[in-house]
């Protein structure tokens, strides 16, 4: 099997729990790390063993080793760095979300396609083997025609206007950065044209949601998705179907057990796979399959669902009149 040789774009929080998960990862290689500090970049690359570093994103590209680059930079730059990216020759594993709007979206797609690359949106719970498992008992019919989903996720985070959680040049806000997961739940389990979208959201002094509400209508089902930075949750998922349903518990979007239920709410059947490494592992993986195939697109993260997504998001927005610098 042939190493597939990865960059990582961009140094931060995110950058840090994907390089580990590199390090335990057969078939992967921690190849080159880029940042705009050249001794970040170098820090980087001591501390997870990455084999070249590079002082600015140009000088990364033009590496002809490089496999794949994943781009761990905020949202607001992930347009940007997708583009460079795949002008450049190269495949990528975008951080989530993966742009700030379908319109961004639909040019980063129009590139990877007119380039013949690889691009996939790295929504790692989409590839987690809990996550397939759920989907495995709907699509089994375990829980029957599913009707309904409760999901959340907040996480408390202290206002700090440093912060990119809560600057919009960066792409901040609840919505791009917490509800993507329950949104990407609905969308797989329910579908992803719902008839009607209705949401609230709780806008903040610099112009971005702290906390929102979101009500998926399918007409014989709907999601209710909560997500924010202002209180914690649960961060549970449940999702009801008239012979059953199946469970999510705490921090659903990375959970390593999922529970099945029948329509008496009897447990039935649990799934528990603990991680390898962290869960990016799976993530990992399937770029790693993608590209020894030569495919240009995850079955796993096709391009359609992270679209449907983005366009839900997009919508959302647009009701609460929220937008980002420069739209």
């Amino acid at each position: 099997m042939k190493t597939v040789n990865f960059a990582v774009l961009g140094t931060g929080r995110i950058a840090h729990t994907f390089a580990e998960a590199l390090a335990g990862t057969e078939g992967a290689c921690a190849y080159a790390v880029g940042s705009r500090s050249e001794d970040k970049a170098h820090a980087f690359a001591e501390k997870f063993g990455f084999t070249k570093s590079f002082g600015s994103y140009n000088e990364l590209v033009k590496d002809k080793n490089i496999d794949v680059v994943y781009i761990a930079t905020p949202m607001s730059a992930h347009f940007e760095n997708t583009m460079l990216c795949l002008d450049n020759g190269l495949n990528v594993l975008c951080e989530k979300s993966a742009a700030l709007s379908v319109k961004e979206l639909d040019l980063m797609l129009a590139k990877a396609k007119e380039k013949g690359l690889f691009f996939m949106e790295a929504m790692w719970m989409k590839c987690r083997p809990t996550y397939l498992k759920a989907l495995e008992w709907l699509h089994s019919g375990q829980i029957g025609s599913p009707e309904y989903i409760k999901a959340d996720f907040c996480n408390l985070v202290k206002y700090d206007r440093s912060d990119r959680l809560f600057a919009p040049e960066c792409g901040g806000g609840a919505l791009l950065d917490l509800a993507v997961y329950p949104l990407t739940l609905a969308s797989d389990f329910l579908g992803s044209e719902p008839l009607q979208i209705t949401s609230r959201a709780h806008i903040g002094k610099d112009g971005v949601d702290l906390s929102n509400s979101i009500l998926l209508d399918y007409g014989s089902a709907f999601a209710s998705i909560d997500s924010g930075f202002e209180l914690p949750c649960i961060n549970r998922a449940v999702i009801s179907g008239n012979k059953g349903s199946i469970v999510f518990n705490d921090w659903f979007f990375c959970s390593s057990v999922v529970e099945l239920y029948n329509d008496k709410t009897e447990l039935i059947e649990r799934s528990e796979i603990p991680n390898i490494v962290n869960g990016y592992e799976y993530e990992i993986n399937e770029v790693i399959h993608c590209l020894e195939r030569g495919l240009t697109e995850s079955r796993l993260v096709p391009h359609s669902s992270t679209r449907a997504v983005m366009k839900i998001m997009d919508t959302c927005r647009t009701q609460w009149g929220m937008k980002y610098p420069g739209e």
